[in-house]
């Protein structure tokens, strides 16, 4: 499997739910990320209460400056989704060490696969492991 990309000096990944800047995620979730544009904050925060939640942090700060969270019945099956880095730091490789250090969270649980969308950063994933579906015919969606 691939390696776990290092995460860049003066910063931290933590899995703690109470470090995450609930209002921040939403922020960033709800007014910069395609997939979530208008998300209601009890939404939100629903999500988080029922997800593996990740975060990227400074750490002289504490500041939160990325998010990922992670649906999972720590047997069988991931979801990986909300992943955002906040723009000010994008560039310096948070987004795929945060990514890699999910996978490798998950790894002992021994799941059949992690499932994940994306609109646009396929090559980010893929560095990381991930693949297009072997036979997405075989897949199948109930949408509301």
């Amino acid at each position: 499997m691939t390696d776990t990309p290092s995460l860049a000096e003066g910063y931290e990944i933590s899995v703690d739910p109470d470090r995450i800047d609930r209002e921040r995620v939403h922020r960033w979730l709800s007014t910069d990320a395609y997939w979530a544009l208008g998300r209601a904050r009890e939404k939100q925060d629903r999500a988080i209460a029922g997800s593996l939640n990740f975060g990227v942090y400074e750490s002289v700060s504490g500041d939160q400056v990325a998010y990922a969270r992670i649906i999972t019945d720590r047997a069988t099956f991931a979801w990986l989704c909300d992943v955002y880095v906040d723009p000010s730091v994008r560039g310096k490789g948070i987004g795929s060490a945060l990514v890699g250090e999910a996978r490798e969270h998950l790894r002992p649980y021994g799941l059949r696969r992690i499932l994940l969308a994306t609109h646009d950063a396929h090559g980010v994933y893929a560095k990381l492991g991930f693949a297009p579906l072997e036979n997405p015919d075989q897949w199948m969606a109930l949408y509301f």
